[in-house]
């Protein structure tokens, strides 16, 4: 009951569920936008775009959950703790995080070399094939440049 109050009186938000998906591919995307040296506006926005459509999200919500996933990605040693629980997903929606990841990728119109190693990385880890993230990463490539 003392917690209740508290986040009603203090503001204070609840603590995110650590097994929720949603927390897990923000921080991975918060990372992935990161691992170059610098997140740039257009990976901010597309970190943003891409989480709220695909889990219907609003704009505050968005902005708790990336709140959250960035505090998770700096205590995070490895990806392990991310992609354990996604493991379990349908491969659609598996196939759907490799998809959100180039879409962060190629939104500042380039792709570093730790940008893909990274999205390599958590697609075997998660279970998704070489062939479909490679097919994934040409769609989105190609997509972005006919912009």
């Amino acid at each position: 009951m003392f917690e209740a109050l508290t986040r009603l009186f203090g503001k204070t938000e609840p603590p995110a569920d650590p097994h929720d998906p949603k927390l897990a591919v923000a921080a991975l995307l918060v990372h992935l936008a990161a691992v170059d040296g610098s997140i740039r506006e257009p990976e901010r926005e597309a970190i943003r775009g891409v989480l709220m459509d695909h889990y219907g999200l609003d704009a505050a919500a968005v902005d708790r959950l990336l709140r959250e996933a960035a505090r998770r990605d700096a205590e995070a040693v490895d990806f392990y703790k991310f992609t354990k629980d996604l493991t379990r997903l349908e491969l659609e929606d598996r196939i759907e995080i490799v998809r959100m990841m180039w879409t962060v990728v190629f939104a500042d119109r380039k792709n570093h070399e730790l940008e893909d190693n990274m999205v390599w990385r958590i697609a075997e880890l998660i279970g998704v094939s070489a062939r479909d993230r490679t097919a994934l990463r040409n769609q989105i490539r190609g997509h972005i440049s006919s912009q």
